[in-house]
């Protein structure tokens, strides 16, 4: 079998399997499959948001599962997996996104980015002196769209650029990019990595490297916009509590059977 670049094991935790690799590890990964003539693989990157989104509709069960790799990219996670005996790294998307352009990504070479602004397409390509963007802004609600979500699968398949960066939210970075590997005819990686791009940008401040070591990211965006923020960190968010009780339950009850 041709390697591709998967050399991380596999932690399961709340019901999806988690990579245990650490930055250095995860991106090299990623560019030696995105170097490789192999067919389109994507990457997601599971927060607190996607898990309980997940228990609340289990039909996105498939776009995790097909994903090549499920990065942990919550603290919050990340500490909970350790009440639990884990060592789940967390590995963000925006940190994937920033170590690839810093390190790996040519600034010749195409890229594809599904979703962001103009305003912040424009600053990216100034920071990182990128000279062949290829860029698809796909239509607000997308999730509700699903010609819309082909109509972006069928672009990035068309670009053959090695990284394609889907930044348009949960779950529908993940539905554009199991669509793009649906379709059969898509090579490189797919990055599902949310509002990083506006980070790298400089469009949107993230939160101070203190506030992320202390797992307060949340926290950041919640002060940032509070208007769209407010029921995922103070209504949705802390469902993961219980969802964390009921799967400790259920892996004890298991392992006494």
């Amino acid at each position: 079998m041709a390697y591709d670049g998967a050399t991380t094991r596999g932690l399961n935790f709340l019901g999806l399997e988690f990579s245990d690799a650490d930055l250095e590890t995860t991106t090299d990964a990623i560019a030696v499959r995105a170097s490789l003539d192999l067919p389109f693989a994507y990457v997601a990157t599971p927060n607190v948001d996607h898990v309980v989104g997940l228990a609340n509709d289990p039909s996105r069960r498939p776009l995790y599962d097909a994903a090549w790799l499920r990065l942990n990219d919550s603290r919050v996670l990340r500490g909970l997996a350790k009440r639990a005996g884990m060592n789940l790294p967390t590995v963000t998307g925006a940190d994937v996104a920033e170590h690839l352009l810093d390190t790996v990504i040519d600034r010749n070479e195409p890229i594809t980015i599904i979703g962001g602004s103009a305003e912040s397409i424009a600053a990216l390509k100034h920071r990182y002196r990128l000279t062949d963007v290829r860029w698809h802004e796909p239509p607000m609600n997308l999730v509700e769209k699903p010609g819309a979500i082909v109509d972006a699968a069928q672009f990035a398949a068309a670009q053959n650029a090695r990284f394609t960066f889907i930044c348009v939210g949960a779950p529908q970075q993940e539905m554009v990019a199991y669509t793009i590997q649906q379709l059969g005819r898509a090579t490189g990686v797919g990055l599902c990595v949310g509002a990083a791009l506006d980070f790298l940008s400089g469009r949107a401040e993230r939160a101070p490297v203190w506030m992320r070591r202390a797992g307060l990211e949340w926290l950041h965006r919640l002060a940032s916009e509070p208007k769209r923020m407010w029921k995922r960190y103070l209504v949705d968010g802390p469902k993961v509590f219980s969802l964390f009780a009921a799967w400790r339950a259920a892996s004890a009850s298991a392992s006494a059977a």
